[in-house]
């Protein structure tokens, strides 16, 4: 077991005097090796805590860049990070913190390809996504590996902290054996989350790490800690291990990774979507522009929910907000001899609203391509981008 220098000693002084940790509390810290799916809103904190704390080593999966919308929660990187790999901002930032932790990174999509060589390499998993098919693919590569599963999970002003995959405990599988339909829970860019929330789950699943490092107090296996940010409330619910998961089981089923996003759904969403687009005319923001300036009479149905609305819209053009939930109670308001554009975000739910408006009779339906982001990187830059 690597010693700790006389440096160390100092740094984590505040430890050493804890009875629970002591000196060969912090050496186990050091020597233990901790992989951190994801550098994002709930990596941010994990990432900070267990560098700081002393984790010998650190290692990082992530793919992404810096992007503006993420500095609102995602506290290791900056506003000089936007545009860089999130691994590099989260490297410069934790050597920062703690030059003696040594950072691992995977710059790379996890996936059933490489899941079980980079978790083979560590101690133990803390698991900081935000995607179904990922979930299950770190809890079946945990179990499979026999790696616990430090999980957590985050939606507006709600959170989730577990442990999964220990010897004796559930496994995600256990507590949600099948996934939801594809579309129905909302990401975090589609639902939004309030930024101090995942600083308070994320810090929850360091503090779950630490206690299986050093084997003290009770970790949450065979417990899920719900949280509710607006009541301040904490729920736990108990968890047992079920004799007839296909992976943790009695008789397992599963014994080597699958394909996740067939498993959830998301291959056979993709195709309704592809589907769906091949059925409708699509208009380009600058066709529309176009279109608008030679004076054509066009209504434009922007079917976004009304707090996107007070956000940016485009009613100096006309528009008027009818969201996708209220459209076939609205289809009276329609002139079904209109020419109709109808917007969202991105495209995607005006996607389904046209098709609504097609099935209703309306012949002339455009859906905006890109939606009013679109919108605004290609015809007006003064409007706002969220």
């Amino acid at each position: 077991m690597a010693t700790l220098t006389q440096s160390e000693i100092l740094r984590y002084s505040r430890h050493l005097i804890i009875p629970e940790v002591g000196k060969s509390g912090q050496q186990k810290l050091k020597n233990a090796k901790v992989l951190l799916v994801g550098t994002g809103g709930l990596g941010s904190p994990l990432a900070l805590y267990l560098a700081a704390a002393g984790v010998g080593t650190l290692g990082l999966v992530d793919f992404d860049v810096v992007d503006e919308t993420n500095l609102q929660r995602q506290v290791l990187h900056g506003t000089s990070d936007v545009g860089r790999p999130k691994l590099h901002s989260a490297r410069d930032r934790l050597r920062e913190i703690n030059p003696n932790v040594q950072v691992h990174l995977h710059e790379a999509r996890l996936s059933s390809e490489n899941a079980l060589t980079i978790l083979s390499q560590y101690d133990i998993i803390a698991d900081g996504t935000d995607n179904f098919p990922t979930r299950y693919l770190v809890n079946d590569a945990c179990v499979l590996l026999g790696k616990p599963n430090v999980y957590g999970s985050i939606f507006r002003f709600e959170g989730q902290v577990s442990v999964f995959a220990t010897e004796n405990g559930p496994c995600y599988r256990c507590l949600f054996r099948e996934p939801p339909p594809p579309g129905l829970v909302p990401s975090c860019a589609e639902g939004g989350v309030l930024g101090v929330l995942p600083g308070i789950v994320g810090s929850l699943q360091a503090l779950e790490v630490l206690k299986l490092i050093l084997g003290v107090g009770e970790p949450l296996i065979g417990r899920l800690q719900l949280f509710d940010g607006l009541k301040f409330n904490w729920r736990e619910l108990r968890i047992r291990k079920n004799p007839a998961c296909p992976v943790c089981g009695d008789q397992p089923t599963i014994h080597s990774l699958i394909d996740y996003d067939e498993f959830c759904g998301v291959k056979q969403a993709l195709a309704d979507e592809a589907r769906t687009h091949k059925s409708i005319r699509h208009i380009t923001a600058r066709e529309l522009q176009s279109r608008l300036t030679h004076g054509d009479a066009i209504t434009i149905i922007d079917v976004r929910e009304p707090h996107e609305w007070d956000i940016v819209n485009l009613s100096e053009y006309g528009a008027r907000l009818v969201p996708l939930g209220d459209l076939t109670d609205r289809l009276a308001d329609i002139n079904v001899t209109d020419d109709v554009v109808v917007h969202c975000k991105t495209g995607v739910r005006s996607a389904k609203a046209a098709q609504q408006l097609r099935a209703a009779g309306l012949q002339r339906v455009w859906n905006l391509q890109g939606g009013i982001l679109a919108w605004a990187e290609e015809v007006d830059t003064n409007l706002a981008r969220y």
